[in-house]
């Protein structure tokens, strides 16, 4: 007996023969999901193998850069010499001030035959007596080739406070002939290698001087107190200048 109505089935299969039947019941297929934990850390290792052979490669660079210009170029240090000092003015003022004006010639050797100097203009020149500044002065700016020794001539003044104390010892030195002095250079300088320019240094320059006298319009006798690298001896003048002194601002 029928109990109602019989509707078709809404979706049929064609068999072999060609009869219809009804599809199977449908099944779920499993899905896999990819998971991609280990992609991450493969990207880190590869950024990490990058840098380290980046590192490497600059550092065989640098390498190979001073190898060659030490090996072409063969870079030499340059000397600083005083090879002059004239008082031209030592004044005592009433108010216990001294007033003096020193010409100091400096010879400056560069030995290189490639490389060259770019002296730059804020320099300064001191002259020191027991820890007081006499007077100071400036280098005069100037591009110096390779090969090449120049001679400066410095101009330097100052008017300083001057108490009796020091005045005391400062005639002792002139009655015993040895007169204690420090003349203090610093300089910008650029070095220049095969015409280009490289960053801009500070070179610093000590020289501790004895001298025989402070004589106004005379050329006084220079003394030596200690020796170092550079050395200038004559019958009558033994000076020193102490090392160069490089500093990166």
């Amino acid at each position: 007996m029928d109990s109602g109505p019989h509707y078709p089935p809404k979706y049929v299969m064609l068999n072999d023969q060609g009869n219809l039947r009804p599809p199977p019941h449908r099944r779920h297929i499993p899905r896999y999901h990819s998971h991609h934990h280990g992609s991450g850390g493969n990207c880190c290792l590869k950024c990490i193998c990058c840098c380290y052979c980046f590192l490497f490669i600059l550092i065989l660079v640098l390498f190979g850069t001073a190898f060659f210009l030490l090996t072409v170029y063969k870079p030499q240090k340059p000397s600083y010499n005083v090879s002059q000092v004239v008082v031209k003015a030592f004044n005592i003022q009433t108010d216990l001030s001294l007033y003096t004006e020193f010409s100091v010639s400096v010879k400056a050797d560069n030995p290189n035959d490639y490389i060259g100097f770019i002296y730059g203009k804020e320099s300064s020149v001191a002259v020191l007596y027991t820890g007081t500044t006499l007077c100071s002065g400036k280098l005069p700016a100037f591009h110096q080739p390779g090969n090449n020794i120049t001679l400066m001539n410095i101009l330097l003044k100052g008017k300083n406070e001057f108490g009796s104390g020091l005045q005391e010892t400062l005639l002792q030195n002139q009655k015993e002939g040895k007169i204690p002095l420090l003349i203090t250079v610093k300089t910008p300088v650029n070095i220049v290698i095969a015409g280009f320019p490289l960053r801009q240094v500070l070179v610093f320059v000590n020289c501790s001087l004895v001298v025989d006298s402070l004589s106004p319009n005379d050329t006084i006798g220079i003394l030596s107190i200690k020796l170092s690298q550079n050395l200038y001896a004559s019958k009558k003048q033994i000076y020193r200048v102490t090392d160069v002194d490089i500093f990166v601002p």
